[in-house]
């Protein structure tokens, strides 16, 4: 609800998103093939002299640009709200919702004539709080260790001297380095290392909402492939913040082998600005050779939308990024023998696992052969144990517990990513095309458990790709094998 009028002289910070200076080849960012940081700057990233042109168009309207990244065709400009007015043509007013309050933009967005096709999207006018964390707990349950489960799901063995990065994008929470030691410490893996990156103002809050999520995601991960280093990327909960981290993340040095993401909301929620914001920056991700791994929702196959419909999560819509669903998952520890292995959900009204068909995202070339829908991109292509009765057992604020959500299968095919580049000896960047090939309706999928029951309360389980667990939960040796071979046969 509005909660009173904005001064105008208040200071704005946003991000401009500028043209490519050439399209991306549609082969650079399906693979095999990969570019180097430097040479997609130069052909890929945006010219200098349409930073240039922004630079004086918006200079005489009042709004400065303060930094740059060609690379990821970002410009961060400043001015006050009158100024970002002039420029935009966006008119914005203070709402309240709940104990946030935050801008909201009223009308359309607009950018002067003399850029227009020059900017793609203009972030941050609008600071309301864009995604929703994918993550639940269970008081009660089975739970795993993340050592645990390399061994149900036949993990490669790290590569020793092989070194590799993992992302991690945050847009609440922290953690502590003492906590972090304690648990790896607990079961068994170590020294694991962990940095901060601070995007928009973000930063590493710990002892805020958000903890448990933060703490998840890294001590999946660390649990997995503790030779990983991960850098956890902390921006605030809003469209710029989003965009920025995941931009920044991709375009980092070291080149990462994964990002890992457990955010996202329904992807009608999205401006379509975002989505483009987002859908080129996963694009430039594959180009790059970075597998980025988005979690698929926690909400059935609604993804808590109240209007009867079927609706599928974004950012794990994009068809640029490797989607994650969700398992109950019962398996012996000792041997590594999964007994059961079914679609997770906890029943009408509760928690089951996203899946489903995109409406603003046509079917991919990878899934046209493996049964999915020819109306839209296929959600998810993969899945791992989500539910938190059978869950990863986590440690935060001292106290040990299931906890689950498709925000754990994230940095769990994360922390496969990597184990894969470090065997493979090289990066995999979009990993659908590998993984669907020779893929059939029916038929389990070569590298995979298929996981043929259950549902996501809109949608069954089948063999074969299905709405609700993708091609299946993984058999990481198998795997290996299957890319080693598609990729020099």
């Amino acid at each position: 609800m509005p909660a009173g009028t904005l001064d105008p002289a208040t200071v704005l910070t946003a991000t401009v998103v500028l043209r490519r200076r050439a399209e991306l080849p549609a082969g650079l960012v399906s693979g095999p093939a990969v570019v180097g940081r430097q040479e997609f700057a130069d052909r890929y990233g945006a010219d200098p002299a349409d930073a240039q042109r922004v630079r004086t168009v918006l200079g005489g309207l009042g709004v400065d640009v303060v930094a740059e990244d060609l690379a990821s065709r970002r410009l961060s400009v400043r001015g006050d709200l009158a100024a970002m007015n002039r420029a935009f043509g966006v008119s914005l007013e203070l709402v309240s919702a709940g104990d946030v309050r935050h801008r909201h933009r009223v009308g359309a967005l607009e950018v002067p004539a003399e850029l227009d096709g020059v900017v793609q999207a203009v972030l941050g006018l609008d600071d309301r709080p864009q995604a929703r964390r994918q993550a639940v707990d269970a008081a009660v349950g089975v739970s795993y260790t993340p050592p645990q489960l390399g061994k149900i799901y036949g993990f490669p063995a790290a590569v020793p001297g092989a070194a590799s990065t993992i992302a991690v994008i945050e847009l609440a929470g922290g953690y502590t380095d003492a906590e972090l030691a304690t648990y790896f410490q607990q079961v068994g893996v170590g020294p694991v290392s962990v940095r901060a990156v601070s995007v928009d103002g973000g930063a590493n809050s710990p002892n805020t909402p958000g903890d448990n999520e933060v703490m998840l995601d890294i001590e999946v991960i660390g649990g997995l492939a503790p030779e990983v280093t991960q850098a956890v990327y902390f921006a605030p909960n809003t469209d710029q913040g989003f965009v920025d981290a995941i931009s920044t993340a991709v375009h980092a040095a070291p080149t990462p082998a994964a990002v890992s993401i457990s955010w996202g909301g329904a992807e009608d929620l999205w401006t379509e600005q975002t989505r483009t914001a987002l859908n080129d920056a996963f694009a430039d991700a594959a180009a790059l050779g970075v597998t980025v791994v988005v979690s698929s929702g926690d909400w059935g196959a609604s993804d808590q939308q109240t209007d009867g419909k079927n609706h599928t999560d974004f950012p794990a819509s994009s068809p640029y990024v490797l989607a994650c669903g969700g398992t109950s998952l019962i398996a012996d520890v000792s041997s590594g023998v999964i007994s059961s292995e079914t679609v997770w959900n906890n029943g009408a009204g509760t928690n089951a696992t996203g899946g489903g068909v995109s409406v603003f995202f046509a079917r991919p070339d990878y899934q046209s052969a493996c049964g999915a829908p020819e109306s839209g991109r296929g959600v998810p292509d993969v899945a791992g144990v989500a539910d938190p009765k059978t869950g990863y057992s986590v440690l935060v604020h001292g106290k040990s517990y299931p906890a689950g959500g498709t925000s754990a299968v994230a940095p769990l095919w994360s922390a496969l990513v990597a184990r894969l580049v470090q065997q493979l000896g090289r990066p995999l960047g979009l990993l659908q095309p590998l993984l669907y090939k020779d893929a059939e309706p029916g038929k389990l999928a070569a590298g995979f458990r298929d996981v043929t029951a259950g549902d996501n309360q809109g949608y069954p389980a089948s063999p074969g790709w299905d709405p609700c667990t993708g091609l299946g939960s993984p058999d990481g040796n198998a795997l290996l094998s299957v890319l080693r071979q598609r990729l020099t046969g």
